[in-house]
């Protein structure tokens, strides 16, 4: 018996607060990998780890905010505890491989395409774990080519994602980058929920070996979404991850590199700084001071 599925029980509800968490994940991650790769200074694993935790969450949270609007008319739904939290940690996990891969060896096509894979696949991989977590009185049946879609999908996201993170500039720039990343993301979602149908078993009973459906989703969502927003406090009291790299300090592209002194910029009356001073013309001595050393001098 093939069960009635219903994807958006609360209208657009869910669909609308899922996209809203996956761009405040993406734009935090987005901006703190930035960071660490424009700012030598800062404390690279830190940042990056941050950002791939910001994004993991961002994506997780995105997954069963959107979960909360899945029902089957005629199956209570629970969810496994265990395997409801690994989701999240596979998340983080595999988000962190590329972004670590993107961030010590750049925009590269290489690190890209390997970066993106891996996180890619495990967005996807987050979200089949987190529906093989359901309980409920039947059996989840999947459409594999739907389901290939969808992993194709997560993986251009990741990879746009990672190309952002070390290409993309600016406040403005890569809050677009985010929004576009929640469409990704959202369309990762829902493409792979297009794909599952349910096939009821015969003996009527209730899910079990769960919690239950609502009471389990919306507490489980309180962590996450707390550590969210306390890293978007982090960002905002950073001006660097905010603003970027500011327009009047151009960064020499040899001084990113380590043992290279980093070129000075004018001061305020116009002079130079820094080694440009060194190179500046100076001026040559008087005759009369010239003729006085070389007296001294025989």
């Amino acid at each position: 018996m093939q069960g009635t599925v219903d994807g958006f029980s609360y209208g657009l509800v869910t669909p609308v607060a899922a996209y809203l968490m996956a761009c405040l994940g993406g734009a935090l991650g987005l901006r703190c990998t930035t960071r660490s790769v424009r700012n030598r200074r800062s404390f690279k694993p830190g940042w990056l780890a941050l950002g791939a935790t910001a994004i993991g969450s961002g994506i997780w949270t995105m997954h069963f905010v959107a979960m909360m609007g899945f029902t089957v008319a005629e199956a209570p739904i629970s969810y496994d505890r265990t395997t409801t939290f690994a989701s999240l940690a596979v998340a983080i996990v595999m988000v962190g491989i590329g972004i670590f891969i993107v961030g010590y060896r750049g925009a590269t096509p290489m690190a890209l395409v390997t970066g993106g894979t891996i996180t890619g696949l495990g967005v996807a991989t987050m979200h089949y774990l987190g529906m093989a977590g359901m309980r409920l009185d039947g059996q989840l049946e999947y459409d594999t080519v739907t389901v290939a879609l969808s992993v194709v999908i997560a993986v251009v996201a990741a990879t746009s994602a990672l190309w952002a993170a070390v290409s993309v500039h600016g406040f403005p720039a890569s809050l677009g980058a985010s929004l576009v990343m929640g469409i990704a993301v959202s369309g990762m979602h829902y493409t792979g929920m297009a794909a599952v149908s349910v096939h009821l078993h015969t003996a009527a009973g209730s899910a079990g070996g769960g919690d239950e459906h609502a009471t389990l989703l919306a507490p489980m969502l309180v962590g996450p979404v707390v550590f969210l927003l306390l890293a978007g406090v982090v960002v905002m009291f950073d001006p660097l991850l905010v603003m970027g790299e500011p327009d009047w300090r151009p960064v020499d592209a040899a001084a990113m590199r380590p043992g290279v002194p980093a070129q000075r910029t004018r001061t305020a009356n116009g002079q130079p700084t820094g080694w440009a001073a060194d190179r500046s013309p100076r001026r040559e001595p008087s005759r009369s001071r010239q003729g006085s050393r070389d007296r001294w001098s025989r």
